[in-house]
């Protein structure tokens, strides 16, 4: 290293790796293309080697920026944790120790599906809160920041988390009324062949589990591919087909009619899950409790009413991040 390079150049040097130009970086970190171009050359004088390979295409990123992405990745995280912290410090107009910025992951439904009304009540008991929302079914790496707390729906793995787990939650065959009354009902997971079912596109690792049960959803069978669950559900309802739905997400739709319900359980896990190092911080606190008291009234009133369908669900293990 010939001098120790500004902050600022690596945040714009992240910004071109990932847009692939300087226009493209320049729209999104609101610079100009010249001041770009700068921050880039002076981070390249700085390291002492080319970063970027130019063609008329944009710019093409070297073996060693790539290797420097990662790093680059984390200060932009910590830099995001960091504003987030201060945040919390703010003066606010009513007093309240409550205050800030908190950034939750969840996946695509239970982000849009669970979490609106609990974080309506959380925000109006909290009216300096701000909640910033990542829907993605990735798992987000809190050690490093990207996010403050995270619903998961795989039990973490990683130390200094703090963990809560919940009851399971249902997953089974659905379809509407309509699409059943063209098509009939299936007997067996065997039907499923003559019927339009709704599935993933690309194959992950928790996919392949459920294909070693039920080996007839495979990709193959899909007559609509598509890995937001969010469009999965939504064609659902539209009378497409036969597709996964949470249990609870499809119970509040009265035209969804739970198919092969025997031969067809799975139940998800849930966990709430934050760094062991917020549990100080009132902001994350109250955010914690406010999504482990409302996810598990959620799944309480799901296993209310799937036992009333003769479905079994596992004990809550629930618990919250006592006052400080």
């Amino acid at each position: 290293m010939k001098s120790d390079p500004s902050w600022d150049l690596y945040r714009t040097f992240l910004a071109v790796v990932e847009e692939g130009s300087l226009s493209g970086a320049a729209r999104r970190l609101d610079l100009t293309q010249p001041t770009v171009a700068r921050h880039i050359d002076a981070l390249e004088s700085a390291v002492g080697y080319d970063l970027f390979l130019r063609s008329q295409r944009g710019l093409i990123a070297t073996e060693a920026a790539l290797e420097l992405k990662p790093y680059a990745e984390t200060l932009a995280s910590t830099s995001a944790a960091l504003l987030r912290a201060a945040s919390g410090y703010a003066r606010t107009t009513d007093g309240g120790s409550v205050k800030g910025t908190v950034r939750i992951t969840a996946s695509e439904v239970v982000g849009a599906e669970h979490l609106p009304p609990i974080l309506a009540r959380l925000r109006q008991r909290h009216p300096q809160l701000v909640i910033e929302l990542v829907l993605s079914n990735e798992v987000s790496d809190l050690l490093r920041r990207d996010a403050d707390i995270a619903v998961r729906m795989v039990e973490p793995a990683q130390d200094a988390l703090i963990a809560r787990r919940l009851s399971g939650i249902g997953l089974g065959l659905f379809a509407h009324r309509d699409y059943l009354d063209r098509r009939g009902v299936p007997a067996s997971m065997t039907d499923l062949a003559g019927h339009d079912l709704i599935g993933f596109d690309r194959e992950t690792p928790a996919l392949r589990g459920i294909l070693r049960r039920f080996p007839v959803l495979n990709r193959a069978a899909f007559a609509l591919r598509a890995d937001s669950d969010l469009a999965q559900i939504a064609a659902i309802r539209a009378g497409f087909g036969i597709g996964g739905c949470q249990i609870p997400v499809a119970r509040r739709h009265p035209d969804l009619v739970h198919v092969l319900a025997r031969e067809f359980e799975l139940e998800l896990g849930m966990w709430i899950v934050m760094h062991e190092d917020l549990k100080t911080s009132p902001r994350c606190r109250a955010v914690f409790n406010a999504l482990v008291e409302g996810m598990d009234a959620t799944m309480d009133k799901s296993a209310a009413q799937t036992t009333g369908s003769g479905t079994s669900t596992c004990d809550s293990r629930s618990a919250t991040i006592a006052p400080m």
